[in-house]
């Protein structure tokens, strides 16, 4: 037998080799203390290929054990993990929510990837970061579909400062027409006096390199795909754009489809980590899908109100432990709501001891979306601005938000950092 690929195990497993001859070879593990290479038969292990980009970041550290730590994992083995999380797929680089951006994100070690979901006209689920982003992540408006956009193309007035207008939602088009569009990586130039300026606006530090095909999905698509890939799922229900119901089709109601059609699929509910914003959407699938609630992510994205201090525990309500008496148990704040620094180092929030006090799970999100970080960061690094000055901060973040705050996983738009992260901190697979 020719054994050129390798697996990681992590956990007590029984499991057969098929050898290229037909014989099987069956391999008993009693106790993993950490990951252990196991050869297996070509094929049968995941692919996984991190880039050049993780090399880079470690390489721009400066000199220290956590540097010394991740070069020496440079050789790998990498392999798939439940910690690196396929945000909207790897749109850093391809158009978010397609096909393209999943393979991709799966090849980079994702071991769980994300379809945002909303609805068409006709009712049917879709993977979409909004409901009404058509005009900025499509081609719909270089189509004959741009006139049923809630606004039609209204080009810029440069002499006035006027900018362009334009929006346009799946709830404005059926299944059949939304199957009809290209996605594109999501960005407009909202001074463009025409269609093809408006929609050539992507950030000089992503690229339109791997935006000349970009396959929409349906839901239903996404979970085909995602088991083909042998990968976990972590769906968003999104907040709609219509008044709800829409056509009779109410909130609730919208909150089961999306689970039923993972039940339709045949997916294990602990395949599945089901998130919102909506709270109430939550505590529905808690109430009504228990095996699928166990795992219900609730989105913190209180950050938006105005009343709300993420240093002050008595503005947070619900509290974390309001949170856990409605069967809550994983919660899911920006990467800023879970650090601070202290004498010049990252370290845990408040809100982020809070959480594991509470005994919440934490996910979070978002790595490598930010760009150059040189400046500061951005919004994902307001609470760590102060040591914030170039792209590597990203891995001591990465590790605080492991090693120190103890999350679960942590979305990313480009999954090879995270992935290489987990491998080379022995995280478990995702098998």
């Amino acid at each position: 037998m020719k054994l050129v690929s390798r697996a990681i195990l992590t956990s007590l497993a029984l499991f057969t080799l098929n050898a290229c001859d037909g014989d099987d070879e069956t391999v008993r593990i009693e106790q993993v203390e950490k990951p252990v290479i196991v050869p297996v038969p070509v094929g049968s292990a995941p692919d996984v290929q991190v880039g050049t980009r993780p090399y880079f970041l470690v390489d721009g550290l400066e000199e220290g054990e956590l540097k010394n730590t991740l070069k020496a994992c440079a050789e790998g083995p990498f392999y798939p993990t439940d910690f690196s999380i396929g945000h909207r797929g790897a749109p850093m680089q391809y158009p978010e929510h397609t096909k393209e951006s999943y393979e991709a994100a799966a090849r980079m070690g994702a071991g769980i990837l994300e379809c945002d979901v909303t609805f068409t006209q006709d009712k049917e689920l879709v993977c979409r970061h909004s409901q009404c982003d058509l005009h900025t992540t499509t081609n719909i408006l270089a189509t004959g579909l741009a006139s049923k956009c809630s606004t039609p193309f209204v080009p810029a007035d440069p002499a006035s400062g006027t900018e362009a207008q334009a929006q346009c939602c799946t709830s404005d088009i059926t299944l059949a027409e939304f199957k009809t569009l290209q996605g594109k990586m999501d960005a407009a130039n909202t001074m463009g006096t025409t269609v093809e300026e408006y929609m050539n606006g992507t950030a000089t530090w992503r690229t339109d390199l791997y935006a000349s095909r970009g396959t929409l999905l349906t839901h239903a698509e996404s979970i085909a795909l995602f088991k083909k890939l042998n990968a976990k799922m972590t769906p968003e229900l999104k907040a709609p754009n219509v008044t709800m119901p829409f056509d009779g089709f109410s909130q609730q109601d919208y909150a089961q489809k999306m689970i039923d059609e993972y039940r339709a699929a045949g997916v294990s509910a602990d395949q599945v980590w089901a998130q919102s914003f909506n709270v109430e959407d939550v505590k529905y699938w808690i109430q009504n899908e228990a095996e699928f609630g166990k795992q219900a992510v609730y989105l913190d994205g209180r950050y938006d109100d105005p009343t709300f201090k993420v240093d002050d525990a008595s503005t947070w309500s619900p509290s974390m432990e309001e949170l856990v008496a409605d069967g809550v148990q994983i919660l899911a704040p920006p990467t800023w709501m879970l650090v601070t620094t202290e004498d010049g180092k990252i370290v845990p929030s408040l809100y982020a001891k809070a959480a594991k006090a509470a005994g919440l799970g934490i996910i979070t999100w978002t790595l490598e979306r930010s760009g150059p970080l040189a400046s500061g960061g951005g919004w994902y690094y307001q609470t760590i601005k102060d040591v914030t000055n170039n792209d590597s901060v990203q891995l001591k973040l990465l590790d605080v938000l492991a090693q120190d705050v103890g999350v679960l996983g942590v979305f990313s738009d480009w999954p090879g950092t995270t992935t290489y992260y987990a491998s080379c901190m022995g995280m478990p697979a995702s098998i």
